[in-house]
């Protein structure tokens, strides 16, 4: 980890938090969003961590109309005892997105399972951490979101009508294997956060997953005008399921979103989060006299054994990081990332951040 400088927790959130609050946002909603991006700093998630947050709030967020500060969420009346449908009003992204968290595992613990559906969002970022800290805490969570904006060729297309689009699941595994098993991705070969930050770290992007402004593939992410799915199809049906799900709880054109409007449409992304609580799925049929934390060690070990020890699972890079983060007793950034957060500390009036 030598080409990383340490910086303490404490040094970054209150960074980030001043950032906030210098854009207008409460204490709470700066707070939320600085502990998001701790999370994400903690499990190397380098795509989406505060300089990634910050600028897509820039961009689209509360200079950009997407987001208002201290917004207040509307939760509308629903028949269904097990789900919510909220109207956001543009309130930050990551304060919603913990919200409606707590709200599916208050419902989980009563019903088994809850669900939470949120209309006039603004973006969340890292799905994955979301659902990593609830199965962190014992339950099974999901969640999607359609992204801020359509950067995504469809499959056999040319023009990109998609989002993004990520898919995040989280398992209750740590007793299994020791981590949260967290399955999350974005619809894209690649997500515009590698973009940029392969662009900040002078890299190349890997092939077929992106394109220039001619529709050209392209490796250059100075280059890159749009994405492409992963897996062509599949990857494509998997970005499709978002703006269905968005359209159903109230989303508009996915080509209109984080953009200028015309009269009567909308422009905001939805969210959509589920928790399951897992003595909800519980048979108590299991082989060999196992119970349900042992058959689903059982079951892992089978799908690494046979000469598969080698295999990852989702979620052990981002447990590894978090290991190598408590090692280096703070969260580690590049060079080119402390720079780009001592920009934001020179604009805010705060303390810029030393790396060890």
């Amino acid at each position: 980890m030598s080409e990383f400088k340490t910086v303490s927790a404490a040094a970054h959130n209150a960074l980030v938090q001043a950032a906030y609050e210098h854009r207008g946002f409460t204490p709470e909603e700066a707070a939320a969003g600085a502990k998001f991006c701790e999370m994400a700093s903690t499990h190397g998630i380098r795509t989406h961590n505060a300089i990634k947050a910050l600028h897509l709030d820039e961009l689209f967020g509360s200079k950009g109309g997407g987001c208002t500060p201290g917004a207040t969420i509307e939760k509308l009346p629903s028949k269904f005892e097990a789900s919510q449908v909220w109207n956001a009003n543009m309130k930050l992204g990551q304060a919603t997105a913990f919200e409606a968290m707590e709200a599916c595992i208050a419902m989980a613990d009563k019903y088994g399972i809850g669900q939470v559906s949120v209309d006039n969002a603004f973006h969340y970022l890292w799905g994955g951490g979301y659902v990593m800290d609830a199965a962190k805490r014992g339950y099974i969570a999901y969640t999607n979101c359609t992204a801020a904006l359509a950067e995504v060729v469809p499959f056999g297309g040319k023009f990109p009508t998609l989002g993004t689009n990520p898919h995040s699941w989280g398992f209750p595994t740590t007793d299994a294997v020791g981590y949260p098993i967290v399955i999350d991705w974005a619809t894209s070969t690649v997500a515009m956060g590698r973009v940029q930050q392969f662009k900040r770290e002078g890299q190349t992007l890997p092939p077929d997953s992106a394109v220039d402004k001619d529709g050209n593939p392209t490796q250059d992410p100075n280059a890159v005008s749009a994405l492409l799915p992963f897996g062509r199809h599949k990857g494509y049906g998997l970005s499709l399921i978002n703006e269905i799900v968005g359209g159903f709880i109230g989303g508009s054109l996915p080509t209109l979103r984080s953009r200028q409007t015309p009269e009567g449409e909308k422009r905001t992304p939805n969210f959509y989060f589920q928790v399951i609580h897992p003595d909800a799925m519980n048979s108590g049929a299991f082989a060999a006299g196992r119970d349900q934390a042992g058959n689903v060690k059982a079951v892992i070990e089978d799908i690494l054994g046979h000469g598969n020890d080698n295999c990852l699972l989702p979620g052990q890079l981002e447990a590894q990081a978090a290991a190598e983060t408590a090692k280096a007793g703070g969260l580690l950034f590049t060079d080119a990332e402390l720079g780009e957060f001592n920009e934001l500390a020179a604009e805010v009036g705060a303390e810029p951040l030393v790396g060890n």
